[in-house]
């Protein structure tokens, strides 16, 4: 790892459903080129037992591990897809200098996911189709690449398929652990040609309930695999769109 600057950002980049914090291995190597730190911890997403407050806990972990091994780093959450969900929980319970959501759900404080969805059944887009040989819950990789990886390298797809986890639903049921969103600057990215969560719908929430400067980049769901240097830049950009700003 090339060692900060004194404006060095730690980026704790947190996966998606199913999926592993290598996920953002190659993003990761993108930030560490340019001086910055980056942590990419294992959500406990197949877990059962854990909610927003373990997924955010572990995240914390991590957060406070690497700021003591590399110094006093503004610490940027970066959450994909469901790991939305936890952002304000970390948020809530540790300083941060921003939140970034790339393709992110965001959670309603104080209520459930699960009936956010009821109400807005128009918000998850992912064409799922199954079958017995398929990936957690029988998902067909054909449908995995159509709804998660469709502009993605094959090879890179591919592997990524064969190593999903499963995924709990504590997450979707249970209630927001905040009452309130916390009071961080957030940033959404809003992928163009995403397959999996609605765009108007993503739009909608983040701006209304995040408050979130909003940011698109071409693409699907899953921009670190298929433009890896474009979402590092655009990482690191909204950092420095916040500090010009004001930090809003």
């Amino acid at each position: 790892m090339i060692a900060g600057g004194p404006y060095a950002t730690l980026f704790a980049l947190l996966h998606g459903g199913m999926h592993h914090g290598s996920s953002w291995d190659l993003v990761a190597a993108q930030l560490r080129a340019r001086g910055h730190h980056v942590v990419t911890p294992d959500l406990p997403v197949d877990d059962a037992a854990a909610g927003a407050r373990e997924w955010a806990q572990c995240a914390i972990d991590a957060i406070d591990a690497a700021v003591t091994n590399c110094g006093d780093a503004h610490v940027a959450l970066v959450a994909h897809s469901i790991a939305g969900l936890c952002a304000p929980v970390v948020a809530a319970n540790r300083s941060l200098r921003r939140m970034i959501f790339v393709a992110g759900l965001i959670p309603v404080p104080g209520g459930t996911f699960a009936a956010h969805l009821a109400q807005n059944p128009g918000a998850i887009t992912f064409p799922a189709t199954l079958s017995a040989d398929g990936g957690p819950f029988g998902l067909t990789w054909e449908s995995v690449r159509e709804g998660f990886y469709h502009d993605c390298p094959e090879p890179l797809a591919r592997s990524a398929f064969d190593g999903l986890r499963e995924q709990a639903f504590t997450i979707f049921t249970e209630r927001c652990p905040v009452e309130r969103w916390p009071d961080v600057p957030s940033s959404y990215i809003l992928m163009t040609d995403d397959r999996a969560i609605s765009r108007d719908w993503a739009q909608r929430i983040a701006s209304d309930t995040a408050r979130a400067r909003i940011h698109t980049m071409p693409g699907g769901h899953s921009p670190f695999f298929a433009r890896p240097k474009e979402l590092c830049d655009l990482l690191i950009a909204c950092c420095d769109d916040g500090e010009r700003h004001g930090g809003g």
